[in-house]
């Protein structure tokens, strides 16, 4: 059984852990929420899949506590029930909102769990989740935690981004060969600040680059349209050999988005959000990223379009420093990780 929700960072992760069980001939079954999002991200794949009332956990004093609270309790109801009858040998737990429930259920159904924790500092869910699992398995070796069982796994990176195609990308874009490739993305929803700084930085951008903007849901601007500037809302099969292009990347510093562009060693600019909008796991990932040597970091406070520009000329001035200091970062065959750890859960 598979669990995780409330952000697509949540769930595609699974995926490539999902497609191991089931090419191994394994049954698996998923619980998201009943919103719709978690179905959709799976569908395709072939798993039974639940969804259960949940709430939304909140680290501050709200009335509306009160009621998810009550949610809460009935998703682990429901979580119980479906335990009880599909009778999983093991959970994993990617994380979100819709985790906790589904993990407790499994403690008390005496089914062991192993859970995935990708930022620095656990998530709220995961926090409460940890007295109930087996394992838990981290994405950098960095991540304070208190577990019985830790392991550095990396995140289950999608084989369609490990195996993205350079020229088949520059095809799909039309890039001239002559122009080099920036890519922007701020996430699956976008990011309103990077958007407008990129928008008002093309003009000195469009001279190097060909710009690649992963702009978010109705985040097109038609305004800007230009020669050498390409927008889009999201990009799904071919984001692999988009990225493959990519020469520069600025991106915001989610956990799954950071390991990714390290992974593929891409030389990046990140742009975390700032605690106004987060619970600051995206500055620690940064900052962690930047220690190391990995990345270039510029916060959202100081963001305009001299930092921004300033930033990609810092960068490209020293371009062999990050490409040399990105080699550092071990790649792990995380699949094959998650999915061993997974079998020793289930055995004990």
């Amino acid at each position: 059984m598979v669990t995780g929700g409330g952000t697509a960072g949540h769930v595609i992760p699974s995926i490539p852990i999902i497609r191991r069980l089931l090419d191994d001939g394994l049954k698996v079954s998923f619980i998201g929420s009943t919103s719709g999002l978690e179905e959709l991200l799976v569908e395709g794949l072939d798993l039974d899949f639940y969804g259960i009332t949940t709430g939304k956990l909140r680290r501050y004093f709200s009335f509306e506590n009160l009621v998810d609270g009550f949610r809460v309790f009935i998703g682990i109801w429901q979580a119980f029930g479906l335990i009880r009858r599909i009778k999983p040998v093991v959970v994993f737990s990617k994380g979100g909102y819709v985790a906790f429930p589904v993990v407790f259920a499994a403690w008390l159904n005496r089914v062991p769990v192993v859970a995935h924790e990708s930022d620095l500092t656990p998530g709220l869910a995961n926090r409460l989740c940890l007295p109930f699992i087996k394992s838990l398995c981290l994405n950098f070796p960095e991540t304070s935690v208190r577990a019985r069982n830790v392991l550095i796994t990396g995140t289950a990176v999608r084989p369609d981004l490990l195996n993205g195609d350079a020229e088949r990308g520059r095809e799909w874009l039309s890039v001239p060969q002559d122009l080099r490739v920036l890519v922007v993305v701020g996430g699956s929803l976008g990011a309103a600040a990077i958007n407008t700084v990129v928008r008002e930085s093309l003009a000195r951008l469009c001279e190097t680059y060909f710009v690649v903007h992963v702009c978010g849901a109705h985040q097109v601007d038609e305004s800007h349209v230009r020669p050498g500037y390409a927008q889009y809302e999201y990009i799904a099969d071919e984001w692999g050999d988009v990225l493959a292009t990519a020469d520069l990347v600025i991106s915001r510093s989610g956990a799954n988005a950071l390991y990714e562009l390290l992974a593929l060693k891409k030389v990046n600019i990140l742009i975390p959000l700032s605690k106004r909008a987060s619970r600051g796991d995206q500055i620690e990932n940064a900052a962690m990223a930047e220690r190391r040597g990995w990345s270039f970091v510029v916060p959202e406070e100081t963001l305009n379009s001299d930092t921004l520009l300033s930033a990609v000329e810092f960068v490209e001035r020293d371009r062999a420093y990050w490409l040399n200091n990105l080699q550092t970062f071990e790649v792990r065959d995380s699949v094959t990780l998650i999915y061993e750890e997974l079998a020793r859960a289930a055995r004990k």
